[in-house]
């Protein structure tokens, strides 16, 4: 697999490779469920980690991947599946579309949720669906990392891995709650990693979960240690925004803005730049280059801060 590349990673031959059947057995999803896997199966390994995963516990998978909404609400229709793995999102896509084409999904009812935030409002709104819906976080590089119980207390750590949290920039380790970057040591046979920084920020809580694991807890995905950002489940970094740039003469200096509520990312390239720049091939780019889309806003020249910042997130998670 290529995520987001060139780091390219392998997939093993033994059931459950990236370990998220924990994490679906923690979200109640059993054997003879039929999970509905809304991750793409195209270069990124996150629809293999679920389908894995649920063909481990003994589900059948439909492969929906991403896109296509109207389909996807028509399939749920059809096959009622029990589960839902994917993007908070991309679920939340899917049920507004149904709600506008007049279809009801009863047979929903579990989720496991990655690549996104998972606040407790969006939490709520789910809840409000008649969905239990839970969160694991995972990367390309370790496959699942840590996962939600029932208890609703942090994500309870892998006991596959080793897992640290350390000052940024320095690899020392802080005390116990202090906010710090996830560093993971996993000894998979066919893609050891010794001290892998994610660059994400999260911390260790204090004790054992009431759901009766005893394994170590983080508090969640709590930002990146650098500008790197998560959007719709994808990486954006500040080496692609510089790409874009480079394809468009003209362009001085620019900001990826992430901005919306929760589950409605949306993304603006502010440039600064003359108003005779051709903006959808900029967008075009953009999309190009991250896989995304975004808006591109013209902006006076030095009108953006010169503070160095390349992408910053103004999201909500309230």
């Amino acid at each position: 697999y290529a995520s987001p590349g060139p780091i390219y990673e392998p997939e093993g031959p033994r059931p459950d490779y990236w370990g998220f059947a924990r994490a679906l057995h923690a979200a109640g999803v059993r054997a003879g469920m039929l999970v509905h896997n809304g991750f793409s199966y195209h270069f990124t390994p996150a629809g293999s980690m679920m389908e894995t995963a649920a063909h481990a516990l003994g589900c059948t998978v439909f492969p929906g991947g991403v896109g296509q909404t109207e389909q996807q609400v028509r399939a749920m229709a059809d096959l009622a599946p029990h589960a839902y793995t994917g993007t908070p999102s991309f679920l939340r896509i899917i049920l507004e579309k149904a709600d506008e084409m007049g279809v009801a999904l009863p047979s929903l009812q579990r989720a496991l949720f990655s690549g996104e935030a998972y606040p407790p409002s969006l939490q709520a709104w789910f809840k409000g669906r008649g969905i239990q819906g839970f969160q694991a976080y995972g990367s390309a590089d370790l496959g699942m990392v840590a996962f939600e119980t029932p208890a609703r207390e942090g994500l309870v750590v892998n006991e596959d891995l080793i897992l640290e949290i350390v000052r940024p920039g320095t690899g020392q380790p802080v005390p116990e709650g202090e906010v710090g970057e996830l560093v993971v040591t996993t000894l998979n046979a066919d893609y050891p990693l010794l001290r892998f920084g994610t660059g994400d920020l999260s911390a260790l809580m204090p004790g054992a979960s009431p759901c009766g694991r005893t394994n170590r807890r983080i508090r969640g995905w709590l930002g990146r240690a650098d500008q790197t950002t998560k959007v719709r489940g994808m990486f954006v970094h500040p080496e692609q925004i510089a790409a874009v740039l480079e394809r468009h003469a003209g362009i001085g200096r620019a900001r990826l803005v992430v901005s919306g509520e929760t589950g409605h990312d949306v993304m603006t390239l502010r440039v600064e730049a003359d108003a005779a720049l051709d903006t959808e091939a900029v967008a075009a780019t953009v999309r190009e280059q991250t896989k995304l889309r975004a808006v591109v806003e013209v902006v006076a020249p030095g009108s953006l801060p010169n503070d160095g910042k390349v992408i910053e997130d103004a999201r909500r998670y309230d």
